[in-house]
């Protein structure tokens, strides 16, 4: 059942985290650290919503889902984005902004940041409020949660290998990108669908708007729309990968359909 107290009150925790980053990153006048923030605004959803509403079977996997997901994202972006230079990203959202981005990045930044999070949790909300026992319909869920982790974790590290040794200007072809030009967010996509059928097995049907949000994030705002915007600029071979590589859901290349015949 929806509880919308409870869901007002991880509002409130997500909105004092994203103010507490909001405060180091004018400190170090360099907002990337939002990055590292985003699955952290999950997890502290997650961790009210359980507390709040009660520890049955389904609170442990749930929070032991989250937790791996979020911890493991994370590090790997704080890893990433390690360094006192701000992301490019972050610098023309400045340039945009000023004067007084300073302030105007605590809602447009971490502000936004934390209510996007919010919303997307809704399956979290609905999985964690349940009292339902484990059904097969878990087991779908968590397999769904099981393969987006997969894609995401190989696209991750096979992206971070290429970056250490290729030459300027080229484009990963290679392992899982070789099928997807965004397996990462691919990965993304499965794990919040994976997250709404345990919510649907849960009985909150309601949770729909959260994967759907997220959805539109990676397809069409922060994720595949806004990273191919520019990327055939900087990278001209990456016209190619366009016509041949599916863009987010994996298929085979269509150049080399052929010789996987």
């Amino acid at each position: 059942m929806f509880d919308g107290s409870i869901y007002l009150q991880g509002l409130a925790a997500m909105a004092l985290f994203g103010l507490a980053g909001w405060g180091i990153s004018v400190y170090r006048h360099n907002v990337t650290i939002v990055d590292s923030m985003w699955s952290l605004f999950f997890l502290l959803g997650a961790g009210v919503y359980a507390w709040l509403g009660g520890v049955e079977p389904r609170t442990w996997l749930i929070l032991g889902l989250v937790t791996i997901w979020a911890l493991r994202l994370t590090i790997y972006l704080s890893w990433r984005n390690r360094g006192p230079h701000e992301d490019h990203r972050y610098q023309a959202i400045r340039r945009n902004n000023e004067p007084h981005f300073w302030l105007k990045s605590l809602y447009i930044i971490f502000g936004l940041q934390a209510v996007l999070a919010w919303l997307v949790s809704l399956p979290l909300l609905g999985s964690l409020l349940s009292s339902d026992p484990l059904g097969w319909l878990d087991v779908l869920g968590v397999a769904l949660w099981l393969n987006g982790l997969v894609w995401e974790s190989l696209a991750d590290s096979q992206l971070s290998r290429f970056k250490a040794s290729a030459p300027a200007g080229a484009v990963m072809d290679r392992g899982v990108w070789r099928y997807s030009r965004h397996p990462n967010y691919f990965g993304e996509f499965s794990i919040w669908w994976g997250f709404y059928l345990l919510a649907l097995s849960a009985g909150a049907w309601w949770a729909l708007p959260g994967p759907l949000l997220m959805t539109l994030l990676l397809l069409k705002v922060s994720g595949v729309a806004l990273l191919e915007k520019d990327i055939a600029d900087r990278r001209p071979a990456y016209a190619h990968y366009v016509k041949t590589t599916p863009a987010f859901f994996p298929w085979f290349p269509e150049s080399r359909l052929p010789e996987e015949k």
